[in-house]
């Protein structure tokens, strides 16, 4: 499971339904949702 910063939470947490995706300055990404909360997450890199 891919770990990311929840806004929310204030916590790191695992990131579920996992999509990945180029950003405009063309870095990859992948955008989720928090396991929690269901808050939107995003982790910079590939």
């Amino acid at each position: 499971m891919v770990k990311g910063y929840c806004v929310r939470c204030k916590e790191t947490r695992e990131m579920k339904d996992l999509e990945p995706f180029t950003m405009k300055n063309d870095r990859k990404a992948t955008k989720g949702k928090c396991s929690v909360c269901d808050c939107k997450m995003c982790k910079i890199g590939g």
